[in-house]
This record gives structure tokens, C-alpha cells and sequence, in this order.
């Protein structure tokens, strides 16, 4: 599909806005990296002020996947860093969204991907391991689920059990 606008696909989608299965995130987001928008199917990772699953993750090949990481909304570090937003752009992963921080914002906003945090941090996270992968999580305000997908662009973030064509 060719990227259509997150305000488009909820204006043809009513129905599955009133069903549920298309969910805006809350506008608690900001904008980094080059791309502005992306879209993908999800991948999910739940961690605490601890970024080693996030960057086995993103050492993997992304195939245009989109990383959602529940970082438990911490701004008391950064869990994402310009070294491994570069990875994952070279890796082919779409974007990679983080209910948390990051750090080298002026080297993320080099990478041809799509990055949405809650803020930057100068302050780098552990790197012990803790976690779980591919796990449902809550972010933004929303359940979100690995394997759905994910559409996102500067007016928002959307979440939908499927697959969209408009």
C-alpha cells in the first residue's frame, strides 16, 4: 500500500474505529528521524530504563517492521540511542516507536527512519537484559498487540489489527 494519511484512513475507516480494531495513540509523541511517516506490521518489546532487547531487536533484519517498545514511559534515561536508530535504519526497519526517551537526537535525526518518543534524555539506560519480547503492551493510551500494524505521520499514530488499503 502507498502510504495514505493517518487523517485519510480514519476518515474511510469509521467502522473500525467504532469496533475497535483502529486505535489512535495519544499525541504524546514527538517526531524524530528523517522519515516522517511509516508504516509496518508490530513488533513489540516491554522493558524498564534497560535497552538490550531493543538493540538485539534492531541487530536483526526488520523486512519494513515497525519496533513499538513499551519503556514504561521512564524519562528518567534514554532506552534508544543514534547508534542503534542507525542499525535499525541499515537493518530495513521501517520505524521504531518508544514509550520512552532517547539520546543523540542530532545523530537520529540523520536516519532515514521513522522515530516517535515521549522526549530526549542525555542520560543512557542499562543494558541488563530485562524484559519481554513480543508480549502485548500498553502505550499511548491503547493495547497494542505484535503482529498488528502500525501507520503513522506528523498528524498521529495509528494501531489496526489489520493490514489497511484505502
Amino acid at each position: 500500500m502507498a502510504l495514505v494519511a493517518t487523517t485519510e484512513i480514519c476518515d474511510f475507516n469509521t467502522q473500525l474505529i467504532e469496533t475497535g480494531e483502529l486505535r489512535a495513540l495519544e499525541p504524546i509523541f514527538q517526531i524524530y528521524g528523517r522519515r516522517q511517516a511509516f508504516w509496518g506490521p508490530i513488533i513489540t518489546v516491554k522493558v524498564f530504563e534497560d535497552n538490550l532487547l531493543i538493540r538485539e531487536f534492531l541487530e536483526k533484519k526488520g523486512n519494513g517492521s515497525v519496533l513499538v517498545v513499551d519503556g514504561g514511559g521512564s524519562r528518567r534515561c534514554a532506552i534508544l540511542g543514534g547508534n542503534t536508530v542507525q542499525q535499525a535504519q541499515n537493518n530495513g526497519w521501517a520505524g521504531i516507536v518508544v514509550n520512552g526517551c532517547v539520546r543523540d537526537v542530532d545523530e537520529i535525526n540523520e536516519c532515514d527512519i521513522g522515530v516517535r518518543a515521549l522526549g530526549s534524555h542525555p542520560m543512557k539506560a542499562k543494558r541488563k537484559g530485562n524484559g519481554e519480547m513480543q508480549v502485548g503492551i500498553n502505550v499511548g493510551g491503547t493495547r497494542i498487540c505484535d503482529g498488528e500494524w502500525l501507520y503513522a505521520d506528523s498528524d498521529g499514530i495509528l494501531i489496526s489489527r489489520l493490514e489497511l488499503s484505502v
